[in-house]
């Protein structure tokens, strides 16, 4: 973005805040300074939500919703001790084992 651009929200409330004909002496915002500056920052125009921008936050959504899915059917896999899979191979001799497969 170019902010030296005219309709840029930076440069038009830059603009805004410059419309002022208070005295350089003055310390304190003019009167009606405030209201002027959020009246333009509130009538900015709001951008175009483009398709792409859409369809990645559903995106985003299903692949989460899919995530917990998933943790949810593996949850016996989590908390398994694995006490189980020691025990089945724990006579056996993992060298022997390979060799008796090939």
């Amino acid at each position: 973005m170019n902010s030296a651009d005219p309709r840029h929200p930076w440069a038009r409330l830059a603009a805004g805040a410059r419309q002022t004909t208070a005295d350089a002496r003055d310390v304190a915002a003019p009167y009606g300074f405030a209201t002027r500056v959020t009246a333009l920052a509130f009538a900015a125009e709001r951008p175009v939500v483009s398709l792409f921008e859409r369809f990645s936050l559903r995106a985003l959504g299903v692949a989460s919703l899919l995530a917990l899915v998933s943790v949810a059917a593996n949850y016996s896999t989590f908390t398994s001790t694995g006490a189980e899979d020691e025990l089945s191979l724990s006579g056996d001799d993992p060298v022997a084992v390979l060799l008796d497969g090939s």
